[in-house]
């Protein structure tokens, strides 16, 4: 059976987290946006830790979940990537582009979900 996009999410973020991204949230627009269900907004420290980030998210959801992203977009230099998995979007900034793009602020209707990241490894496996 597929991974629900809430799943998918979690998945995603449960990843970045493993990989020290920082300030990982993950919003709600079911009922709010038809753009996708849930936006992963992350940060990377540099430019390889993007790269790295990216790599990770994209390698680990495939191998736990079996779903690759439709496209991903932007390249390191630009300091913001974007994952897109339909239902999910996964945005992975360098600090200042976060700030500066502002996406938390844009959607501030929507609500968070919270991860306890505490809680370890992703629960997903592909079956």
């Amino acid at each position: 059976m597929p991974a629900t996009s809430q799943e998918l999410a979690e998945c995603c973020a449960r990843h970045a987290d493993d990989i020290q991204a920082e300030d990982i949230a993950v919003l709600d627009l079911r009922g709010i946006s038809s753009l996708a269900d849930f936006f992963v907004i992350c940060t990377g420290t540099s430019m390889p830790h993007l790269k790295a980030i990216r790599r990770d998210v994209r390698d680990h959801v495939e191998e736990e979940l079996g779903e690759k992203p439709r496209s991903i977009d932007g390249d390191p230099e630009s300091q913001w990537l974007v994952m897109d998995y339909v239902n999910v979007v996964v945005h992975i900034f360098h600090k200042e582009k976060r700030e500066h793009y502002a996406l938390e602020k844009l959607w501030s209707d929507a609500p968070r979900l919270e991860i306890d990241f505490a809680a370890g490894p992703s629960r997903f496996r592909a079956s």
